[in-house]
């Protein structure tokens, strides 16, 4: 299998990236300062040189509190971008896969979100994504997009590297526990992914890590598996302001995924050990 990966060098493609050639599969990774997923014929050139099966697009601005401020630009990647994409795809005869969030919803519900369920974004970050989404459906009928939640793994700035550190440093932190959701490591959604693309069947999905907690949850367990000791105090949202609302839960279902790819993902718990474990190994550091 060729694939073609826009966002290569972002936190997910360096996991996608390794996965791919793992695999056995030939992979030509593109990101910025190179390629511009908003600028259609650079990607249409690149993806019609390199004639990939399918076109894995992991490229997005995912800094949630700066598409607040700059709206434009959130949706020129996230919308535009995905669009860009799907149509390249769609030339060069190759499908098309776009990651999306569980920022589509509005964090109302009480159980895990299913793909079928209307999406209502709070944020501009998750309503650029939506038009995302959108967008490659509206263009290319060969798509598979795949909701996903709380990413974390080597290779770029995540909630557990952050907590980690300032917990190193003998910081005290307060965490909020009102928000729930699923995380997930990259290199399990890099499986994840590569499994869906191995299935072909089209359409939309969901896939995290599987279990649930809130944020001070999921510090508690890094610190207490990293052997730390600091202080770790529990807040609310409302304590802790965002320029981006959150959703307070956004768990979402993987039965779909489950049932195309007859596989589960690793229990979230399990799956931050394994962060732990890498990241000691390349600091050298024990845990």
């Amino acid at each position: 299998m060729r694939v073609f990966v826009t966002g290569a060098a972002g936190m997910l493609g360096q996991a996608v990236m390794p996965a791919l050639a793992a695999a056995g599969h030939e992979a030509l990774g593109v990101d910025l300062p190179g390629m511009d997923v908003t600028r259609l014929e650079a990607l249409r050139r690149a993806a019609l040189a390199f004639r990939p099966d399918w076109v894995f697009h992991l490229a997005a601005f995912t800094r949630v509190d700066d598409c607040e401020t700059r709206r434009d630009e959130a949706f020129l990647v996230n919308g535009l971008g995905a669009r860009n994409a799907a149509l390249a795809a769609a030339e060069c005869g190759a499908a098309v896969l776009a990651v999306s969030t569980d920022y589509v919803f509005d964090g109302t519900a009480t159980s895990p979100y299913r793909e079928y369920d209307a999406a209502s974004p709070r944020s501009v970050y998750g309503a650029s994504k939506w038009a995302g989404e959108q967008a490659v459906r509206e263009v290319h009928p060969r798509h598979v997009v795949v909701r996903t939640s709380w990413l974390f793994g080597p290779g770029g700035p995540n909630f557990v590297d952050t907590i980690l550190a300032k917990a190193r440093a003998g910081q005290a932190l307060r965490v909020v526990d009102d928000q729930r959701g699923s995380p997930t490591f990259t290199r399990d959604l890099a499986e994840g992914l590569l499994r869906l693309a191995d299935a072909g069947q089209p359409g939309t999905y969901h896939c995290t890590n599987s279990g649930d907690c809130t944020w001070f949850d999921l510090a508690a367990w890094a610190v207490e598996r990293a052997g730390l000791a600091v202080p770790l105090e529990r807040a609310d949202t409302a304590s802790l302001p965002r320029p981006a609302p959150r959703p307070a839960y956004s768990v979402l279902g993987n039965a779909f995924f489950e049932h195309v790819t007859g596989w589960r993902m690793p229990a979230w718990q399990d799956a931050v050990d394994r962060h732990l474990a890498a990241s000691a190994g390349r600091t050298g550091r024990e845990t």
